[in-house]
């Protein structure tokens, strides 16, 4: 058996080892985990680490030991140095086009054929959460879903199917909504081209 992939190597990440990392690391950490289609336990499982020690870190409630921390980036195709860049860029205000994260969704729990191009950076500093949904033909969310909040969208490109109390709305590039979020909710691609919808949602759910 590989010596560096023992059964029981990710209990030996303790907290006696842990790794003085920068404020924001475990939202980077969850930010490069979804931008490669991991869920939390896949990624636990390719780095052989504890599935809750990795939800502790991304939620800032603890440090990776670097073994674990190398085990991590390598999974996720990153090095250690990026972890600890600067991410204000430019001051935090501004976001340029090409340099914003674009995530596909995990198709077990949030939908298929849908990636998001973030608007507004991953932080728990903001009251908004903003992307740009870009959904393939055949390409809906998981749903329907009710959460705490209110949506507001506007349909950037193509056609979508919004579904809110089980009533189906057909939208047009041009077209926009609003509706509080704990009506269950969901949208759908049924044609042939892609749609691109921008869509705001209070408060922020990360």
């Amino acid at each position: 058996m590989n010596k560096h992939h023992l059964p029981g190597q990710a209990g030996q990440d303790s907290a006696d080892d842990a790794v003085s990392l920068p404020p924001g690391l475990g939202m980077r950490l969850k930010l490069a985990r979804q931008t490669r289609g991991l869920t939390l336990k896949a990624l636990a499982v390719e780095a052989n680490c504890s599935e809750s020690l990795l939800s502790k870190i991304e939620n800032g409630k603890a440090s990776p030991s670097l073994p674990m921390l190398h085990r991590i980036v390598k999974v996720l195709d990153k090095n250690i140095g990026w972890f600890f860049e600067d991410t204000q860029a430019e001051e935090g205000i501004i976001y340029r086009a090409g340099s914003r994260p674009l995530l596909t969704l995990d198709t077990l729990r949030r939908g298929t054929g849908i990636r998001l191009e973030r608007i507004i950076p991953y932080s728990p500093g903001h009251l908004l959460q903003c992307n740009i949904h870009h959904i393939e033909p055949g390409g809906e969310s998981a749903g329907p879903i009710q959460h705490v909040g209110e949506e507001v969208g506007y349909v950037l490109a193509g056609r979508v199917e919004l579904i809110v109390d089980d009533k189906t709305y057909l939208l047009e590039q041009g077209d926009s909504f609003v509706f509080n979020s704990d009506r269950p909710h969901h949208y759908r691609n049924g044609g042939d081209e892609a749609a691109s919808i921008f869509w705001v949602n209070t408060p922020a759910t990360f």
